[in-house]
Protein backbone atom coordinates (compact mmCIF):
# COMPACT_ATOMS: atom_id res chain seq x y z
CA UNK A 1 0.00 0.00 0.00
CA UNK A 2 2.83 2.41 0.89
CA UNK A 3 4.46 1.82 -2.49
CA UNK A 4 1.29 2.69 -4.40
CA UNK A 5 0.68 5.71 -2.16
CA UNK A 6 4.24 6.80 -2.81
CA UNK A 7 3.67 6.72 -6.57
CA UNK A 8 0.51 8.83 -6.20
CA UNK A 9 2.10 11.41 -3.87
CA UNK A 10 5.29 11.67 -5.92
CA UNK A 11 3.27 12.21 -9.08
CA UNK A 12 1.14 14.82 -7.35
CA UNK A 13 4.25 16.62 -6.06
CA UNK A 14 5.87 16.64 -9.52
CA UNK A 15 2.68 17.98 -11.12
CA UNK A 16 2.48 20.75 -8.48
CA UNK A 17 6.13 21.73 -9.09
CA UNK A 18 5.61 21.87 -12.87
CA UNK A 19 2.41 23.88 -12.42
CA UNK A 20 4.12 26.38 -10.10
CA UNK A 21 7.00 26.70 -12.56
CA UNK A 22 4.59 28.43 -14.96
CA UNK A 23 4.17 31.23 -12.42
CA UNK A 24 7.92 31.39 -11.83
CA UNK A 25 8.49 31.66 -15.59
CA UNK A 26 7.36 35.30 -15.47
CA UNK A 27 10.80 35.97 -13.96
CA UNK A 28 12.42 34.34 -16.98
CA UNK A 29 12.97 30.98 -18.63
CA UNK A 30 16.07 30.22 -16.57
CA UNK A 31 14.29 31.01 -13.28
CA UNK A 32 11.61 28.47 -14.17
CA UNK A 33 14.17 25.83 -15.06
CA UNK A 34 16.13 26.31 -11.85
CA UNK A 35 12.94 26.23 -9.76
CA UNK A 36 12.07 22.82 -11.23
CA UNK A 37 15.67 21.63 -10.94
CA UNK A 38 15.83 22.49 -7.24
CA UNK A 39 12.36 21.39 -6.19
CA UNK A 40 12.36 18.02 -7.95
CA UNK A 41 15.36 16.74 -6.01
CA UNK A 42 13.01 16.55 -3.01
CA UNK A 43 11.32 13.51 -4.55
CA UNK A 44 14.05 11.50 -2.86
CA UNK A 45 12.31 12.03 0.48
CA UNK A 46 9.28 10.21 -0.98
CA UNK A 47 11.57 7.45 -2.25
CA UNK A 48 13.09 6.94 1.20
CA UNK A 49 9.82 6.99 3.09
CA UNK A 50 7.40 5.09 0.87
CA UNK A 51 9.23 2.51 -1.22
CA UNK A 52 10.53 -0.85 -0.10
CA UNK A 53 11.78 -2.30 -3.39
CA UNK A 54 13.95 -1.20 -6.29
CA UNK A 55 11.12 -1.88 -8.77
CA UNK A 56 8.63 0.45 -7.11
CA UNK A 57 11.26 3.12 -6.51
CA UNK A 58 12.38 3.02 -10.15
CA UNK A 59 8.97 3.35 -11.81
CA UNK A 60 8.67 7.14 -11.92
CA UNK A 61 12.36 7.88 -12.64
CA UNK A 62 12.25 5.39 -15.54
CA UNK A 63 9.03 6.95 -16.79
CA UNK A 64 10.56 10.41 -16.67
CA UNK A 65 13.58 9.29 -18.66
CA UNK A 66 11.08 8.70 -21.48
CA UNK A 67 9.00 11.82 -20.79
CA UNK A 68 12.05 14.10 -20.55
CA UNK A 69 13.51 12.61 -23.72
CA UNK A 70 10.30 13.39 -25.59
CA UNK A 71 10.13 16.84 -24.01
CA UNK A 72 13.72 17.54 -25.07
CA UNK A 73 12.91 16.61 -28.66
CA UNK A 74 9.46 18.15 -28.97
CA UNK A 75 9.55 20.86 -26.20
CA UNK A 76 6.51 19.33 -24.48
CA UNK A 77 7.30 20.67 -20.99
CA UNK A 78 8.57 24.13 -21.86
CA UNK A 79 9.33 25.13 -18.28
CA UNK A 80 12.21 22.64 -18.09
CA UNK A 81 13.74 23.21 -21.53
CA UNK A 82 15.93 26.01 -22.81
CA UNK A 83 15.04 27.59 -26.14
CA UNK A 84 18.67 27.15 -27.14
CA UNK A 85 19.39 23.59 -26.09
CA UNK A 86 22.82 23.01 -24.55
CA UNK A 87 22.58 19.31 -23.88
CA UNK A 88 20.44 16.53 -22.47
CA UNK A 89 20.44 17.97 -18.94
CA UNK A 90 16.80 17.19 -18.17
CA UNK A 91 17.18 13.65 -19.49
CA UNK A 92 20.37 13.15 -17.47
CA UNK A 93 18.50 14.34 -14.37
CA UNK A 94 15.96 11.52 -14.69
CA UNK A 95 18.64 8.97 -15.60
CA UNK A 96 20.64 9.90 -12.51
CA UNK A 97 17.59 9.36 -10.27
CA UNK A 98 17.03 5.96 -11.89
CA UNK A 99 20.66 4.92 -11.42
CA UNK A 100 20.61 6.04 -7.79
CA UNK A 101 17.36 4.17 -7.14
CA UNK A 102 18.80 0.95 -8.51
CA UNK A 103 22.10 1.29 -6.67
CA UNK A 104 20.85 2.45 -3.26
CA UNK A 105 18.06 -0.11 -3.04
CA UNK A 106 20.40 -2.91 -4.09
CA UNK A 107 22.75 -1.98 -1.22
CA UNK A 108 19.64 -1.51 0.97
CA UNK A 109 20.47 2.09 1.93
CA UNK A 110 18.20 4.45 -0.04
CA UNK A 111 19.20 7.36 2.22
CA UNK A 112 22.54 7.36 0.39
CA UNK A 113 20.78 8.76 -2.66
CA UNK A 114 19.55 11.73 -0.66
CA UNK A 115 23.10 13.09 -0.62
CA UNK A 116 23.44 12.92 -4.38
CA UNK A 117 19.92 14.24 -5.01
CA UNK A 118 20.22 17.27 -2.71
CA UNK A 119 23.72 18.15 -3.87
CA UNK A 120 22.49 18.02 -7.46
CA UNK A 121 19.27 19.93 -6.77
CA UNK A 122 20.21 22.56 -4.21
CA UNK A 123 23.96 22.73 -4.79
CA UNK A 124 23.98 22.90 -8.58
CA UNK A 125 20.71 24.84 -8.71
CA UNK A 126 21.72 27.65 -6.35
CA UNK A 127 25.25 27.71 -7.77
CA UNK A 128 23.79 28.81 -11.09
CA UNK A 129 21.52 31.40 -9.45
CA UNK A 130 24.17 32.92 -7.17
CA UNK A 131 26.76 32.76 -9.94
CA UNK A 132 24.62 35.04 -12.08
CA UNK A 133 23.50 37.42 -9.35
CA UNK A 134 26.81 37.94 -7.51
CA UNK A 135 29.69 39.59 -9.32
CA UNK A 136 32.83 37.49 -9.10
CA UNK A 137 35.73 36.37 -11.31
CA UNK A 138 34.82 34.02 -14.14
CA UNK A 139 36.61 31.02 -15.59
CA UNK A 140 35.94 28.81 -18.57
CA UNK A 141 35.71 25.05 -18.91
CA UNK A 142 35.47 24.29 -22.61
CA UNK A 143 32.72 26.52 -23.94
CA UNK A 144 31.06 26.85 -20.52
CA UNK A 145 31.64 29.91 -18.33
CA UNK A 146 31.70 29.39 -14.57
CA UNK A 147 32.01 31.87 -11.71
CA UNK A 148 33.89 31.76 -8.43
CA UNK A 149 30.69 32.74 -6.60
CA UNK A 150 28.78 29.88 -8.23
CA UNK A 151 31.46 27.31 -7.45
CA UNK A 152 31.75 28.58 -3.87
CA UNK A 153 27.99 28.18 -3.47
CA UNK A 154 28.17 24.65 -4.84
CA UNK A 155 30.98 23.82 -2.40
CA UNK A 156 29.18 25.26 0.63
CA UNK A 157 25.80 23.62 -0.03
CA UNK A 158 27.43 20.30 -0.89
CA UNK A 159 29.40 20.42 2.36
CA UNK A 160 26.32 21.17 4.48
CA UNK A 161 24.33 18.36 2.82
CA UNK A 162 27.16 15.87 3.22
CA UNK A 163 27.86 16.79 6.85
CA UNK A 164 24.21 16.37 7.85
CA UNK A 165 23.67 13.05 6.08
CA UNK A 166 27.03 11.52 7.02
CA UNK A 167 26.36 12.51 10.64
CA UNK A 168 22.91 10.87 10.49
CA UNK A 169 24.54 7.74 9.09
CA UNK A 170 27.04 7.70 11.95
CA UNK A 171 30.09 7.89 9.69
CA UNK A 172 33.49 8.27 11.37
CA UNK A 173 35.46 11.42 10.49
CA UNK A 174 32.32 12.69 8.80
CA UNK A 175 33.51 16.31 8.57
CA UNK A 176 36.70 15.37 6.75
CA UNK A 177 34.81 13.04 4.42
CA UNK A 178 32.17 15.71 3.80
CA UNK A 179 34.91 18.15 2.79
CA UNK A 180 36.37 15.63 0.34
CA UNK A 181 33.01 14.74 -1.21
CA UNK A 182 31.96 18.39 -1.53
CA UNK A 183 35.23 19.31 -3.24
CA UNK A 184 34.82 16.47 -5.72
CA UNK A 185 31.19 17.47 -6.34
CA UNK A 186 32.23 21.07 -7.02
CA UNK A 187 34.94 19.99 -9.45
CA UNK A 188 32.50 17.69 -11.24
CA UNK A 189 29.96 20.51 -11.53
CA UNK A 190 32.62 22.77 -13.01
CA UNK A 191 34.06 20.36 -15.58
CA UNK A 192 30.88 18.58 -16.70
CA UNK A 193 29.61 20.24 -19.86
CA UNK A 194 26.28 20.20 -21.70
CA UNK A 195 24.19 19.17 -18.71
CA UNK A 196 26.38 16.19 -17.81
CA UNK A 197 26.66 17.48 -14.24
CA UNK A 198 23.06 16.31 -13.76
CA UNK A 199 24.35 12.76 -13.91
CA UNK A 200 28.02 12.94 -12.86
CA UNK A 201 27.41 14.93 -9.66
CA UNK A 202 24.53 12.96 -8.08
CA UNK A 203 25.72 9.50 -9.10
CA UNK A 204 29.33 9.98 -8.01
CA UNK A 205 28.35 11.80 -4.80
CA UNK A 206 26.02 8.90 -3.96
CA UNK A 207 28.80 6.39 -4.64
CA UNK A 208 31.29 8.40 -2.52
CA UNK A 209 28.76 8.53 0.32
CA UNK A 210 28.51 4.74 0.17
CA UNK A 211 32.30 4.40 0.21
CA UNK A 212 32.49 6.76 3.17
CA UNK A 213 30.44 4.40 5.38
Amino acid sequence: MNNFLGIILMTFYIVIVLALSKFVSKYGEEASRKFVHIMLCNVWFFIIYFFDSVIWASILPALFVIINSLSYKFKIIKSIEREQSDGFGTVYYAISLLIMCIFTFLVQKPILGLTGALVMGYGDGFAAIIGKRVKSPKYKVGNTTKTIAGSATMLLISFVVCVVILKILGVNYFIFKAIMISIIATVLEAISIKGLDNITVPVIVTLLTYLAL
